[in-house]
């Protein structure tokens, strides 16, 4: 019953700007923690940024370059990237949880399939 579904990837140049969408039904996306993480291949999922409420929360390399926001009307949650650097290379999967802001991944409940991001140095 719980779908979400990640779009907006692609292949960007450093110092680019993306925006990722991710599409929630079956949930009140106001009523979760809702976040995104990402996963370079071969590497361990990485949390990058949550939202519930007004609260926000980053991971420090992304700080002051990512925004995430939410739409609460439209039931999407979306990712502001800019001044993209080659390390920001990676899937980004959006995840959502039940109560309080956590970081790791393994207490998220739902999960998107991946939306790729490339970063060409």
């Amino acid at each position: 019953q719980v779908q979400l579904e990640e779009s907006g990837g692609g292949l960007v140049q450093v110092g680019d700007s993306l925006r990722l969408s991710c599409t929630t039904s079956g949930l009140s996306s106001s009523g979760y923690v809702m976040a995104w993480f990402r996963q370079a291949p071969g590497k361990e999922y990485e949390f990058v940024a949550s939202i519930k409420g007004g609260a926000t929360n980053y991971r420090d390399s992304v700080k002051g370059r990512f925004t995430i926001s939410g739409d609460n009307a439209k039931n999407t949650v979306h990712l502001q990237m800019h001044s993209l650097k080659s390390e920001d290379t990676a899937v980004y999967f959006c995840a959502a949880k039940s109560g309080v802001h956590r970081v790791s991944p393994s207490l998220y409940n739902y999960w998107g399939q991946g939306t790729q991001v490339t970063v060409a140095s």
